[in-house]
C-alpha cells in the first residue's frame, strides 16, 4: 500500500503559475508509476500527465502538453506538477495517483485525497 498526500493547490489568476506537490509513503514507492488527473465539478475525472518510475518516460493530455511539466525526486519520494499559462477552464480537484504509467486510472492502485486548483479569469 502506498500512501500519498497532495499539497500545493490554491486559487491563481489565468497566465499564472502553480506547483503541486505529491509526497509518497510505504511500499516501495520509488519504484512504481506515478500520474495526476483531475476532476472538474460535475465532470469525469480526467488524466492530466504521468511519469515512469525512473522519470525517463513521460505522458500529458494534449489540453495540458506545453504547459504542465510532470517531474520526480525518488530521493524524496515526492512527485511535482509545474503548471504553467493556467486557464480557467484547469480549474479542478487534482488528485495523485501511484501504479502503472498510463492515461487510464483504473491502473493506478492508490490515490490521494486531492488538492483544489481554482484560476480566476
Amino acid at each position: 500500500q502506498v500512501q500519498l498526500v497532495e499539497s500545493g493547490g490554491g486559487l491563481v489568476q489565468a497566465g499564472g503559475s502553480l506547483r503541486l506537490s505529491c509526497a509518497a509513503s510505504g511500499r516501495s514507492s520509488s519504484s512504481i508509476g506515478m500520474g495526476w488527473f483531475r476532476q472538474a465539478p460535475g465532470k469525469e475525472r480526467d488524466f492530466v500527465a504521468t511519469i515512469s518510475w525512473s522519470g525517463g518516460f513521460t505522458l500529458y493530455a494534449d489540453s495540458v502538453k506545453g504547459r504542465f511539466t510532470i517531474s520526480r525526486d525518488n530521493a524524496r519520494n515526492t512527485v511535482y506538477l509545474q503548471m504553467n499559462s493556467l486557464r480557467p477552464e484547469d480549474t479542478a480537484i487534482y488528485f495523485c495517483a501511484a501504479g502503472a504509467p498510463t492515461r487510464v486510472a483504473g491502473t493506478y492502485d492508490n490515490w490521494g485525497q486531492g488538492t483544489q486548483v481554482t484560476v480566476s479569469s
